[in-house]
């Protein structure tokens, strides 16, 4: 039995690499789209248990972690952005307030069936951005896949006025709480867990 992490992200495969645990990937093809009404905690929450179990069907018999990381501000869920455009309007919608940052992490066994399960939040708060800052950003072209169109651990770390709760969680990938499920179903040891 292997672990699978169910995602090409390769934000995610430095910080589970991060971890000390072998494994390999297969990312899934599972559409990020909310439903209608679906609050983003349960948008984030479903699609990262699809993601895994669309995994888990292509790789049975093997554990898969999937995550799904969503961007939050005034209700509303801030995805990856269709183009430039898309990206400079979450900019700015993000610009001189805080959002929140949900991670979504679901971890399937062998059976098909999802043995464990979290959500993890952070907040973060940018300054104030200007035109100038939010276009040089965007020509970056860092954006382009990224939920509510920045890179924390990138060029828009810049733009962090401050950051409460876990950063690992912002990226993409809540080591602390994955660690203690991966300890939890022995898939990591407690020392590798806490180096």
């Amino acid at each position: 039995m292997a672990l699978i992490l169910g995602s090409a992200s390769p934000r995610r495969v430095q910080l589970l690499r991060e971890l000390g645990v072998a494994f390999s990937v297969c990312a899934s093809d599972i559409p990020e789209v909310p439903q209608a009404g679906e609050s983003a905690a349960a948008f984030a929450s479903r699609a990262a248990r699809e993601k895994g179990a669309a995994v888990a069907r292509l790789r049975s018999g093997d554990w898969v972690l999937a995550a799904d990381t969503v961007v939050v501000v005034d209700a509303a869920i801030l995805g990856k952005p269709a183009d430039a455009a898309a990206a400079r309007a979450m900019l700015r919608r993000l610009s001189g307030r805080a959002h929140e940052v949900l991670t979504a992490v679901a971890l399937v066994a062998p059976d098909g069936a999802i043995a464990d399960a979290a959500l993890v939040r952070s907040d973060v708060r940018f300054h104030h951005l200007t035109d100038a800052e939010i276009a040089v950003y965007v020509a970056s072209g860092e954006p382009a896949d990224k939920a509510g169109a920045y890179a924390i651990q990138g060029g828009a770390a810049g733009f962090v006025e401050r950051v409460s709760g876990s950063l690992s969680n912002i990226i993409g990938l809540p080591q602390d709480e994955v660690a203690a499920m991966l300890v939890r179903h022995g898939l990591l040891a407690t020392a590798a867990a806490s180096a």
